[in-house]
């Protein structure tokens, strides 16, 4: 008996075509001028590209500030007035305490004598605490609007200090320059505290009063106390 046999499977379909519409959503549609709209980001979605809002910014500065000019792009509640006289007392302040941070230095480098171990250490330290004033002094004169003074030559310019000759001189010397230097800040200090108070201006007393006046009065009694009448005596 002849069994029947069972018809062979077709061959597979071969693969669709893809449709009319799928085509049209892959492709970039074209703009007003015939052109494919491709986005301006990233994408090339038009529909989600995303940009970036321009200009926000309210009287936003100038490339090129000039010195001794403020800007009240900052909005915190000064008048330009009040914000002009506190830069003004702080560039001068910033002067005065870089020649102060750069004469620690020196001193430091050039010490010499019975007591060079610690005044070498000492000079080193209120160098680094000078330092940290005078970052504190610019970035409050930006805060302000106004450009802080930066450079060696116009710090020299405006400094109420003395220069200080190239020599390398003796302890007693260093130390002195050192105490004229504090006591020439904090007089200025004291002024420009109450100035800033009366203006309303209580972020540059606060900086005055709380940091400028108190490390520079610590540190005139650390160096003040090594002026002492104790002359040298030779063994035998």
């Amino acid at each position: 008996m002849a069994s029947s046999a069972k018809a062979a499977p077709k061959s597979s379909a071969s693969p669709k075509k893809a449709a009319p519409a799928a085509k049209a959503a892959a492709a970039p549609k074209a703009s007003a001028n015939g052109k494919a709209n491709t986005g301006n980001g990233a994408g090339s979605n038009a529909a989600v590209d995303i940009q970036p809002r321009l200009n926000q910014q309210q009287n936003a500065p100038a490339p090129t500030q000039r010195y001794g000019t403020v800007s009240q792009r900052l909005p915190i509640g000064l008048g330009e007035s009040t914000r002009q006289g506190s830069v003004t007392m702080l560039n001068q302040l910033l002067a005065d305490t870089i020649t102060l941070r750069d004469m620690y230095k020196k001193h430091h480098w050039q010490v010499v004598g019975p007591t060079f171990y610690q005044l070498h250490l000492l000079f080193d330290k209120h160098y680094e605490e000078q330092s940290v004033l005078v970052d504190a002094i610019a970035e409050r004169i930006q805060i302000l609007g106004g450009v802080a003074v930066a450079m060696a030559h116009d710090v020299a310019e405006l400094s109420s200090i003395p220069r200080v000759p190239r020599d390398r001189e003796e302890p007693p010397v260093q130390v002195s320059r050192l105490l004229d230097g504090h006591q020439r800040i904090l007089k200025n200090c004291h002024d420009y505290a109450s100035k800033a108070d009366k203006s309303g201006d209580d972020g540059t007393n606060d900086l005055i009063v709380s940091q400028l006046v108190r490390t520079n009065e610590l540190q005139v009694w650390f160096v003040a106390e090594h002026v002492v009448d104790s002359p040298l005596i030779q063994a035998e």
